[in-house]
């Protein structure tokens, strides 16, 4: 499992890179950005304003190497950065981005539209952060069975079907489409909603889903009988959002996914959900923050996770999956400015 990358936040092992070895190094990471190709001397010679000759940007590289930041893919003279160097870069060397504010005003306005349900806020952050980063957008909540249920409103959609809202603590919301097995008429929604308030407010949601099906006083009323199992039959597994994927035609671009032995892993990890889940939740509360190189992650060697933990009742993390070469100062400001409003509207 990788360490946890943050900026700013320095390593007394960090090595002290004078300003030669840095400005090979920064130049290095821009052209394999680029190419997604191992780099030589002689393209950063020719191909930058480094102002050195071939000559000392070889042993600079050489350097570069021995100190663990930069590694040979085949036995030749080119270079990549590894996941060590990437971390480094990321602690120690990484310039803040700020977004235009045209793209802040897009984050705001789109999340905004969203509904408070917790599901699809959640959705719409990682197609954002996707459409932002051109990279795998993801999100996730876990399970909310510990949040406490503070309001509860049903409404009719038709005949058959009705609209469970749960209002949540803190001000989220979780949203089920009732199947009905016999048909309600909007009276009758209104008074299974009265009863179902009397009985399961304050409740923490585990206890809201037991006693759903446990209390006599649920189950002995025939309308109200017939909107608990309607629920019970939607809510079996408990509120749970499992994890959200937004940009595979983004993510397969990619030079190192344009293969579906190259992309085929990394799917199947997403769609397994765990532990990637777990390495999003897993962070600094309120920031942003990168996991370089997922080597030991089955199927996601080569990757890095940039995520934001959300604070508050509803636990849970937004954040882009892409190639270790990714552009972490723009992804970061990305998911640092989703996640935050998105922790503003679970919390207004």
């Amino acid at each position: 499992m990788s360490t946890l990358a943050l900026p700013g936040r320095m390593s007394r092992e960090d090595p002290d890179l004078n300003d030669r070895l840095r400005e090979v190094f920064e130049a290095l990471l821009r052209l394999h950005g680029t190419s997604a190709r191992p780099v030589g001397s002689e393209s950063i010679a020719r191909q930058t304003d480094i102002g050195l000759s071939p000559a000392s940007i070889r042993e600079a590289l050489a350097e570069l190497e021995s100190l663990g930041l930069l590694e040979r893919t085949q036995a030749s003279s080119a270079r990549v950065p590894s996941a060590h160097g990437y971390e480094f870069f990321v602690r120690a060397l990484l310039r803040p981005t700020s977004l235009s504010e045209a793209t802040v005003d897009q984050i705001r306005s789109s999340l905004h539209r969203s509904t408070r349900d917790v599901e699809a806020l959640l959705h719409e952050a990682s197609r954002l952060l996707s459409s932002l980063t051109q990279q795998l957008g993801l999100a996730v909540a876990r399970s909310l069975d510990d949040v406490p249920l503070r309001h509860i409103d049903l409404e009719p959609m038709d005949e058959r079907r009705a609209l469970l809202v749960l209002g949540l603590d803190g001000g989220a919301a979780q949203t089920l489409v009732l199947e009905l097995e016999s048909p309600l008429d909007p009276d009758e929604l209104r008074e299974v909603a009265l009863v179902l308030r009397s009985r399961l407010l304050g409740c923490v949601l585990g206890e809201a889903r037991e006693r759903m099906s446990s209390d006599r006083e649920l189950i002995r009323r025939s309308a109200v009988r017939i909107v608990v199992r309607a629920a019970s039959a939607r809510w079996r597994q408990g509120l749970a959002t499992p994890l959200i994927s937004a940009g595979t035609s983004r993510i397969a671009q990619q030079p190192e996914f344009a293969t579906s032995e190259q992309l085929g892993p990394i799917l199947r990890a997403v769609e397994e959900g765990s532990p990637l889940d777990r390495l999003m939740v897993a962070s600094i509360e309120g920031q942003a923050a990168v996991r370089v190189g997922l080597d030991a992650t089955p199927g996601l060697a080569g990757c890095s996770l940039v995520s934001f933990a959300l604070p508050g009742q509803v636990r849970g993390a937004v954040g882009v999956l892409g190639p270790m070469r990714m552009n972490y100062s723009f992804a970061l400001a990305a998911v640092d400015i989703v996640g935050a409003r998105v922790t503003e509207l679970l919390q207004a």
